[in-house]
């Protein structure tokens, strides 16, 4: 690719400004199908090299480059070529596409996502936030370097190692953290390894930002279970392809200073069987 990259692992973040792009792949030599998808779709097309250049506006000598293995076009040309076959990146990228192919849910963790991440000038990640007024946005900005590059961010000498991002939640459903506070999360690159009981900010395209605790395992075509710690609100599921982000969340920021404790009611008690109820009711009518 013509851009400066660093591999590390199976990823794979670059140099953009002052925006890193990090592209998150599950499979190794990622480009390796390119040159083979391009080729299979062309020519069912029934499209010469000359014809799909002069489509995308390139030159012919690139095409037979690009299937021949003897270069990599750059990751803007990639997503060009996706729309003009009308097949997802994710797939164009990681499937060898043949006769046999079949799209892949959008919702599964192998597929490619990218997160654009802002840095310094000594190259360190930044914490961009996202208040409550950008929450809308965010859904259609979260992979827009220029988005991205706009939001308010601070620096955190803890949080070294990873990616984080911090989202401002609203209402009452996560007590005892208030409407206002702030939850710095850390990226999660495989949706597998989501772990049941402890809390993340979800980003999907049905719910938007929300900070839950995650009632099961991510699994494919599966939905994925959110349950705030409020026993006043009833636990909910969405789709798994609905998500777009996770972040694990490990840190909050709040001018709210946690409260005593206070003695048990007859009306929370209550309220605490009431819930232990329809936990009970929902596990053996799953079971």
């Amino acid at each position: 690719m013509q851009i400066i990259a660093v591999s590390v692992g199976n990823n794979i973040i670059t140099n953009f400004m002052s925006i890193k792009i990090l592209i998150i792949l599950v499979i190794p030599n990622f480009m390796s199908n390119i040159p083979s998808n391009i080729k299979f779709l062309r020519k069912k097309k029934g499209l010469t090299q000359q014809e799909f250049a002069d489509a995308l506006g390139i030159k012919r000598s690139l095409v037979g480059a690009y299937e021949e293995e003897r270069a990599d076009p750059k990751y803007e040309l990639l997503t060009k070529i996706a729309l003009f076959f009308d097949v997802s990146i994710d797939d164009f990228i990681n499937e060898t596409i043949n006769e046999k192919w079949a799209p892949k849910p959008k919702g599964n963790p192998a597929n490619l996502r990218v997160l654009s991440i802002s840095v310094d000038k000594e190259d360190n990640e930044n914490i961009e936030l996202v208040p409550l007024k950008a929450s809308a946005g965010y859904l259609n900005g979260y992979a827009d370097p220029e988005y991205v590059a706009q939001l308010p961010k601070f620096y955190l000498p803890m949080f070294k190692q990873g990616t984080y991002r911090a989202f401002e939640i609203k209402g009452d459903s996560m007590l005892p953290l208030v409407s206002g506070t702030i939850i710095i999360g850390e990226y999660v690159e495989n949706w597998a390894d989501v772990k049941p009981a402890e809390t993340y900010v979800v980003i999907s395209k049905s719910d938007g930002v929300v900070y839950k605790r995650i009632g099961n395992k991510f699994k494919e075509n599966k939905k994925l279970k959110l349950i705030s710690d409020n026993p006043v609100y009833e636990p909910y599921e969405i789709s798994g392809e609905d998500v777009l982000e996770i972040w694990k969340a490990k840190g909050y920021i709040s001018t709210h200073f946690p409260q005593p404790t206070p003695e048990p009611t007859l009306e929370s008690l209550t309220s605490m069987m009431a819930q232990m109820q329809r936990s009970i009711s929902n596990l053996q009518s799953n079971n």
